[in-house]
Parts: structure tokens; C-alpha cells; sequence
């Protein structure tokens, strides 16, 4: 299962990268929407797990041309912030909406749940 991070903190989504590939996943990551969708030209992802907030486009925004360019890939959205304007954005637009910081437990299920149907 392949998945793209996307996120404008380097640490942080260098660190999931790193913690799903130990979980058996091939986790590829970018920082901000453009990186994202220079890797998604060149590779075909299950699930993007998008950060909300970022500069240039937001994860709303990259979710939408994300999934105009493929239509079978899931999303869950990462906010630091929580506001529930997000969580309704996020909740209407994703399989899943987790507040950060994020335990990779959690992160891990709500990836299992977005693959599988939610079964």
C-alpha cells in the first residue's frame, strides 16, 4: 500500500514517513501541495493524508485536484488547529479528520479504515 504526506512540517511528516514505513507501508512524503502533485505525477497512491493548513494550496484544495487526477484514492485530513469549520470541511471531504499531534496507532486504523471501506 502506497501513501503520500503531505505537510508544511518537515520533521513531522518526515517522522510519519518514516514510522509507517516501519509498519510495512511505502510511505512517500512532500512539503506542500505543489511537491505533492509533482509525486502523484509520477506514482499511483492509495491514500493522502493532508495537513489542512499550508501555504500556497490548502488540503481542501489538493484533495479536489487530487481527486480529479484519481478518482480511487482515499483521504484523511491532519489539522493542528481543529476548528470546526475544518472538521466540517474535512469530515465532508475525507475518510477520515484527525487533530494533531496524532499517534501512528491512530493514523495506522483510520488507513486500514479508509482501504478497506470502513468495514
Amino acid at each position: 500500500m502506497k501513501i503520500l504526506l503531505v505537510d508544511d512540517e518537515k520533521e513531522l511528516v518526515t517522522a510519519m514517513a518514516e514510522r509507517l514505513e516501519l509498519r510495512g507501508l511505502e510511505a512517500h512524503w512532500a512539503l506542500g501541495g505543489e511537491q505533492a502533485l509533482m509525486r502523484v505525477a509520477k506514482c499511483d497512491y492509495d491514500v493522502a493524508v493532508l495537513d489542512m493548513k499550508m501555504p500556497g494550496l490548502s488540503g481542501l484544495e489538493l484533495r479536489r485536484i487530487l481527486s480529479e487526477r484519481c478518482p480511487s484514492m482515499k483521504f484523511i485530513f491532519l489539522s493542528g488547529h481543529g476548528s470546526e469549520d475544518d472538521f466540517k470541511a474535512g469530515s465532508a471531504e475525507a475518510e477520515s479528520y484527525l487533530i494533531k499531534p496524532v499517534s501512528i496507532e491512530d493514523l495506522m486504523n483510520k488507513i486500514r479504515e479508509a482501504t478497506s471501506g470502513g468495514e
